[in-house]
């Protein structure tokens, strides 16, 4: 491969690596009473993958229950009493998906807190490349230039809806502005109204005062 063709593959993947959603790895603590929750803000059309598990020092691990809920408020995944488990999906809408997780084993000592690690994976880097390698018998350059591709790809979709989010926000700006404008004219209208009045109401006042 020319010097050439590589430098743009390179800056390329740098850029890549930037913008592309990656997988994120969170520690949580969750308290003796209450709730913890994780969101992220997904566009439609997204796979995500989540892998949870309960880590303790003690060899009883508490138990947790787990719900993962849309921006609409569909439940997507929800588990009880449990100490690891996973979940996948993909999104049918945008917006700031919910995973919260909250400490169910009554037997736990009070006022100690859990520690539990959240995988959180989305869009390109929820895709398995080892099964894509081994289906369709490539490895190596071959491999990572599928992956820039599906980089590539992401980073369009995400343009593409960031553009439309903008978009969106413009419209309710320029609807903002002309509803705040109409109601500066409808307020200047009723002050010079009610000034008027006011001015006829103390004419008339006077004059049946006989002070004018």
């Amino acid at each position: 491969m020319r010097r050439e063709v590589i430098l743009p593959l390179f800056v390329l993947s740098f850029f890549a690596v930037d913008l592309v959603p990656t997988a994120h790895s969170i520690w949580l603590n969750l308290p003796p009473s209450g709730t913890k929750c994780v969101s992220e803000e997904i566009q439609g059309n997204v796979v995500v993958l989540g892998d949870y598990v309960v880590v303790a020092d003690q060899s009883h691990a508490p138990t947790i229950s787990v719900k993962v809920t849309s921006p609409y408020g569909n439940n997507l995944h929800l588990s009880e009493n449990v100490t690891h488990g996973q979940f996948a999906f993909t999104t049918t809408e945008a917006g700031n998906y919910l995973a919260c997780f909250w400490l169910t084993d009554l037997k736990h000592e009070a006022g100690v807190e859990i520690s539990v690690n959240l995988d959180w994976r989305t869009g390109i880097a929820a895709k398995d490349w080892e099964s894509v390698a081994r289906k369709e018998k490539i490895e190596g350059v071959e491999l990572e230039l599928r992956k820039l591709e599906g980089a590539v790809e992401a980073i369009h979709e995400n343009l593409l809806y960031l553009k439309d989010r903008e978009a969106d926000m413009r419209t309710v700006s320029e609807r903002t502005n002309a509803r705040v404008a109409w109601y500066s004219i409808m307020s200047l209208g009723v002050c010079i109204v009610a000034s008027i009045f006011q001015i006829w109401y103390l004419k008339r006042f006077f004059q049946k005062k006989k002070l004018i």
